[in-house]
C-alpha cells in the first residue's frame, strides 16, 4: 500500500493524523468488544460455544488494552516505541486467536466464523498501523 493509498483510507494526508485515526478506530473496535463480552458473556458464550468466564476475562483483558490505545491515540505525536507495541500485540493476538480455534477451543460453528473475523480485522488494525508509522517516519526522515 502506497502513502497516498494509506492517506486516502485515512481521509488525510498528514501521517500524523492517519496514525492517530487508525489507534482511535483500533480503540474504538476494541472497546466495543470488550463491552460485549463483559454485557453478554453468556449468551455470546452459548452462540460461540465458549465459557461465559472466558468471554468475562478476554472482556476486562480487551477493555485495558482499548483504554492504553485510545489513550496513545489522543497523542498529537504517538511515539513510535509504544506504536510498535500496538502493532505487535495486534499481530501475537491475531496468532494466538488461530491457534486456540487450531488446537485449544472447540467453539461452535458462529464461534468459530468470529474468532477468524476478529483476528483478520486485528491483523488489519496492525498493518494499517504499521504502514502508517511507517509514512510518518518517512516523512521526518
Amino acid at each position: 500500500m502506497s502513502a497516498t493509498q494509506l492517506s486516502a483510507l485515512a481521509r488525510t494526508g498528514d501521517p500524523h493524523t492517519a496514525l492517530r485515526r487508525f489507534l482511535a478506530l483500533d480503540a474504538a473496535v476494541t472497546g466495543a468488544n470488550a463491552l460485549a463480552y463483559l454485557a453478554l458473556s453468556g449468551p455470546l458464550g452459548r452462540l460461540f460455544g465458549v465459557g461465559s468466564t472466558l468471554l468475562l476475562e478476554l472482556g476486562a483483558l480487551l477493555a485495558v488494552y482499548a483504554a492504553a490505545v485510545g489513550l496513545l491515540a489522543s497523542r498529537a505525536r504517538p511515539a513510535a516505541l509504544p506504536v510498535r507495541a500496538v502493532v505487535e500485540i495486534n499481530l501475537a493476538w491475531t496468532a494466538v486467536s488461530c491457534l486456540a480455534l487450531a488446537l485449544w477451543l472447540t467453539p461452535s460453528t458462529a464461534g468459530a466464523v468470529w474468532t477468524v473475523l476478529q483476528a483478520l480485522t486485528v491483523a488489519g488494525f496492525a498493518a494499517l498501523q504499521y504502514l502508517a508509522l511507517r509514512a510518518r517516519q518517512d516523512i521526518s526522515a
